[in-house]
């Protein structure tokens, strides 16, 4: 915005010497915004005073050689001695400033406070080329004497409360715009089908509102777009042959609508595009064979549709593509060969989808992959392919692929962060070797048949911070895990589950208070074989959300420490053995959302609680009694 500001500002502004003393009729119209502005903490309008001259005294105010004012710009975001100034006003939008009868760009944008509605005498600024008022809080609709503007260049009103349609007189008469964004808002309805007329328009963005219908085949008429992000909003029916059309366009958004219908075989035409998202729709349909003639593209994602058939050969042409998201689809088949040509491939993303039949060997010559995922596919990999080794993964993920066996040793000698191998049938102890994984951030092995205790060597992995191994059957104690070392400022967990397996306790009370565990969230360890009390250590976990710890055969009290992890939002203690009474600072945490101590031996009248808690996490507890129990009996 600063860069077009330092462009315009010159051709609106003249020296000194040829200024006109500032029209009456603009300061006055001035005067009248600044007269409906009830906070100004950065005194933007400061200078803006009656007795001095608005041409020449008036930050933010230019004019022309005849004193008429020509360009206002006060926006929240205000660069000064390299310095950016983020500040705010509140306040609302004067008619007055629609007697600026010379103005040519008016920035009112970021001010975040400013309220009600766009006056429509701002419809009389015929002279207007830029209009930034993006950033507010402004509501009502986009005024329809919006249509006289025919010199407008740039709209922007992103970021708002706007609401009701995009009247189609209006756009159809913006026959100079070139960008136009009206993102964020709460427009509805269809885009009209005049958008056609906008033959100049390089940038068309309006997500994130609740735009319905379908996409006008008009839309092809804009030979100049670059930019048209329509994501977020709740556009349906099929994508029109005609945007084939958009021979200019570099970005393309329509993630998060209801389109349905296939991916036209004109998409072959958008041979400037770059960014390509049609993910999370209804698109259903085979991938057009042209897909494969997108010279330019580099980021394709179309995740989360119902797209079926083959992957077609022709995607190999695709070389200067870089990321490539197609999962939770229904593609089936294999994977093709041609796929080897993606030299420039960082991230391959097709989980979740019907594909199977044998990996070709030739993707080891993606030497540029960083991120491979094809979890959940019928693939039957029996093992992990060796030529995996070839690679110079960051983030592998196989989940419910079929492998078996045990781990593969070459693993050790890879900088794998992200391994996602769960849901498999592995067998046989964790390698001591898994110690060298040293740049592990997450490992996901569970659902699996993995036996045997924790090595020692675990303790290197230094920078992991997300752990599950939950339903396999490893057994041992937990101090390996918990006291792992760090590397800070990363390696301190986040989450771990470590649930159904047969580890053995009782939790060292010291371990928990090991720098790995200082900032974890989330800690499951249900149905394990723990015994023992839940440590008192545990109040020094201030990140903690989640806590399980279902039948893990614990005894004692409830400790009241718990009650200082002040972010818990789930305790789950159901099926031990605690006694005691449920300690009021626990049951009232003021983040608490699901709690559960059902079938323990706990006593005495359950505290007043906010919570909203059923029955059911209190039943089993014979001794238990007072709401939402029945109320205990007073002697």
């Amino acid at each position: 915005m600063f860069s077009l500001l330092l462009l315009l500002l010159p051709s609106l502004s003249f020296s000194p010497s040829a200024w006109a003393a500032c029209n009456a009729v603009d300061k006055e119209a001035l005067l009248g915004f600044k007269r409906t502005i009830t906070a100004d903490p950065s005194r933007l309008l400061q200078s803006w005073i009656s007795s001095t001259d608005c041409c020449t005294s008036w930050k933010g105010v230019a004019c022309n050689s005849v004193g008429r004012v020509v360009n206002v710009t006060r926006s929240g975001l205000v660069s000064d001695d390299d310095d950016l100034l983020d500040t705010f006003m509140n306040g609302t939008l004067s008619p007055s400033l629609g007697n600026l009868s010379y103005l040519q760009l008016l920035d009112l944008s970021n001010l975040k406070n400013l309220n009600g509605p766009i006056p429509p005498e701002f419809g009389k600024l015929r002279r207007l080329t830029h209009l930034f008022l993006n950033s507010n809080q402004l509501t009502g609709s986009i005024p329809a004497t919006f249509k006289h503007l025919s010199r407008l260049e740039r709209l922007f009103l992103n970021n708002n409360h706007i609401s009701g349609i995009i009247p189609f007189s209006v756009i159809g008469s913006l026959t100079a715009l070139t960008e136009l964004g009206l993102s964020e808002n709460q427009l509805r309805g269809s885009i009209p089908a005049t958008i056609g007329k906008l033959v100049l328009l390089t940038k068309l963005d309006l997500h994130a509102n609740n735009i319905s219908g379908s996409l006008p085949t008009t839309i092809g008429k804009l030979k100049s777009l670059k930019y048209l992000d329509l994501s977020q909003n709740t556009i349906k029916g099929s994508i029109p042959k005609s945007i084939g059309g958009l021979s200019a366009l570099v970005l393309l958004d329509l993630n998060q609508n209801q389109i349905t219908g296939s991916i036209p075989s004109s998409i072959s035409g958008l041979i400037s595009l770059q960014f390509c998202r049609i993910s999370e729709n209804k698109m259903t349909g085979s991938l057009p064979p042209s897909i494969g003639h997108l010279p330019s593209i580099q980021r394709l994602i179309l995740e989360n549709n119902k797209l079926t058939g083959k992957l077609p050969a022709t995607m190999g042409h695709l070389v200067t593509l870089t990321e490539l998201f197609l999962s939770n689809n229904r593609i089936t088949s294999k994977i093709p060969s041609s796929f080897s040509n993606l030299q420039n491939l960082q991230t391959l993303d097709l989980s979740r989808n019907h594909l199977s039949g044998e990996l070709p060997t030739e993707l080891a010559k993606l030497q540029n992959l960083q991120t491979l995922d094809l979890s959940f596919n019928p693939l039957g990999l029996v093992s992990i392919p060796k030529w995996f080794a070839k690679l110079k993964l960051f983030r592998l993920m196989l989940a419910k692929t079929g492998i078996r066996g045990s781990l593969p040793r070459w693993l050790s000698s890879t900088s794998i962060s992200t391994l996602d191998l769960s849901d498999n049938a592995l067998t046989g102890k964790l390698p001591r070797w898994i110690g060298n994984m040293t740049s592990l951030s997450l490992l996901n092995l569970s659902n699996n048949g993995l036996h045997s205790s924790i090595p020692a060597e675990f303790k290197n992995l230094r920078r992991l911070m997300d752990l599950d191994l939950h339903s396999n059957k490893f057994s041992g104690n937990l101090d390996t895990i918990f006291s792992k070392g760090t590397d800070d400022p990363i390696g301190h967990y986040n989450s771990i589950d470590l649930s159904d397996n047969m580890f053995a306790g009782p939790i060292n009370d010291s371990v928990l208070q090991s720098s790995a565990m200082d900032s974890i969230t989330s800690l499951v360890l249900s149905y394990n074989l723990l015994k023992g009390s839940i440590p008192k250590s545990i109040r020094k976990l201030s990140e903690l959300r989640i806590l399980k710890m279902v039948s893990n055969g614990l005894s004692g009290k409830i400790p009241v420490e718990l009650g200082d992890a002040m972010g818990l939002t789930t305790i789950l203690l159901s099926r031990n053995n605690l006694m005691g009474s449920i300690p009021g600072k626990v049951i009232n945490l003021n983040e608490l959302k699901e709690f559960d101590v059902s079938h323990n031996q706990l006593r005495g009248e359950i505290p007043p609680h906010k919570a909203i808690i059923p029955v059911s996490s209190f039943i089993g507890n014979p001794g238990l009694c007072g709401a939402p129990l029945p109320p205990c009996e007073r002697s």
